[in-house]
């Protein structure tokens, strides 16, 4: 086997970053195709070129303006002179259509968006989702490694983004650090799905693309793929994060690939031991060659690493992302909502863990917060007497939602037990998406009716109960 890769496709090749103004802004004619020679054009399409971001050997990504939208976009525009083979230039366009396919498909907060393709005899141009930061390519050696507990947020928020676009029929199969972007913390994005099978597509899976070091042993020996692939792919990266080092090495294309389909990586545990074992049993399970034996649910992988996490030294007190996303997935109260709007709950709210007998909300006090029992016990009292005990999943304050101000309180909410509570700015709240907005009315209207539900039979039942005893007078 030749040592050579083979030419990559647009979705596996690298660019090459320019400094900040590096390249002079030069007037071209508007929505023409950008060349390696020329400058910045001034407009592509619609949008206003800022600046060059990159490039590669078939095209240049600019940061541009959205003006109706108002709102920083980056394109990815194909090249005047790329590839003039004709069969080569027909890949590079296959690739261009498994992304431009995708346009206004995948939304979600963990998946770079795609928001307009076009494909003319003058030019042919992604508009995306603009994400400062960086590839994870930047730490992804030794002497750049981020903390563990990030990295595991990294790779569960990936697995939450790569289920949800296999529930859209979306195989990604070009899984690697450079195909994704850090914005900040470990807010993570999925980029480039050139690569991608999408079932729904008229194009057929684009075979021989995927970068070597990355590839599943089904990309290996060109089999059917399905969405265990980018499991796979994704391992390989989590080990490459927690250790700096790729599980797979070879000094040769030939070697590695035989690596990949034959020979099992060392655990992460025996190359860096302050890495817990318990991150062991779950890369070996993502990186097995059989697919029987690999993972084949995303959202398993997702909380075998929330339960890592919870493991892990963390501050005591803070609550993750991860824990915050698992604990609302799994409470019937948000049952309805999607991944896009959990997630964009957990921003808009603030967390807070507290010991049996500490007080949460105080009777008296003013406040315009709702809040949600995500895990433990507590118990509401009006002048210390007990009313209710609220369980896990339960809300409190729910009422706040559709009030504009500030009300004061007049019952006092303590742990009965440690437990953890979210809560939410109502004024907050109200200012989110329309979807948010409607899932929260829908949920809290539910809560209102099973309430007064609940105070009909227990009045039903005094009642019945009271009657009885006056019949037992009677008698």
């Amino acid at each position: 086997m030749e040592d050579a890769a083979p030419t990559q496709p647009l979705a596996t090749q690298p660019l090459t970053t320019q400094p900040l103004g590096a390249t002079p802004v030069a007037a071209t004619t508007p929505g023409s195709r950008p060349d390696a020679g020329a400058g910045v054009p001034e407009r592509i399409g619609r949008y206003r070129v800022l600046r060059e971001l990159g490039r590669g050997a078939t095209s240049r990504v600019f940061l541009a303006e959205d003006e109706f939208h108002g709102r920083p976009v980056a394109i990815k525009a194909i090249r005047a002179d790329a590839a003039p083979d004709t069969d080569l230039r027909r890949r590079y366009e296959r690739v261009f259509m498994n992304e431009a396919a995708l346009a206004g498909k995948l939304q979600h907060p963990h998946i770079v968006g795609i928001y307009d393709a076009v494909s003319t005899d003058d030019a042919q141009y992604l508009v995306m989702e603009y994400v400062p930061g960086r590839t994870l390519e930047h730490w992804a050696s030794p002497e750049s490694l981020l903390p563990v507990e990030t990295v595991v947020e990294i790779v569960f928020k990936a697995c939450v983004a790569l289920d949800y676009a296999h529930r859209h029929g979306v195989i990604h199969c070009d899984i690697k650090p450079a195909n994704l972007l850090l914005a900040s913390g470990s807010d993570v994005k999925v980029s480039d799905f050139g690569a991608a099978f999408y079932a729904s597509a008229e194009h057929t899976y684009l075979t021989g693309v995927g970068s070597p070091a990355y590839m599943s042993p089904e990309q290996v020996h060109e089999k059917q793929l399905n969405h265990q692939t980018d499991i796979f792919s994704l391992g390989i990266v989590f080990h490459q994060l927690l250790t700096g080092r790729l599980p797979f090495q070879a000094s040769n294309r030939g070697s590695l690939l035989y690596q990949i389909a034959n020979l099992e990586p060392l655990p992460v545990s025996q190359i860096r031991p302050e890495l817990p074992a318990a991150l062991d049993p779950i890369l070996a399970k993502m990186l097995a060659k059989s697919r029987e034996e690999r993972y084949s649910d995303w959202l398993k992988i997702a909380g075998d690493i929330a339960e890592v996490f919870r493991h892990l030294t963390v501050p005591q007190q803070s609550v993750s992302d991860t824990e915050k996303f698992s604990a609302l997935r799994a409470l019937p109260l948000f049952v309805d909502f999607r991944d896009v709007e959990l997630w964009e709950l957990t921003r808009l709210s603030s967390w807070a863990r507290h010991k049996a007998g500490s007080v949460i909300v105080a009777e008296g006090s003013t406040g315009g917060n709702f809040h949600v029992l995500t895990t433990g016990d507590a118990r509401v009292t009006r002048e210390g007497n007990v009313l209710e005990l609220l369980r896990a999943g339960q809300v409190f304050g729910d009422i706040l939602y559709f009030e504009d101000q500030a009300v004061v309180r007049t019952t006092a909410i303590t742990a009965e037990t440690p437990c953890t509570v979210m809560s939410v700015q109502s004024a907050a709240a109200r200012q989110a998406s329309d979807a948010l907005q409607m899932l929260l009315s829908r949920a809290f209207i539910r809560v209102l009716v099973h309430r007064i539900e609940h105070r009909d039979r227990r009045l039903v039942a005094q009642a019945q109960a009271h009657g009885l005893g006056q019949t037992v007078l009677r008698r």
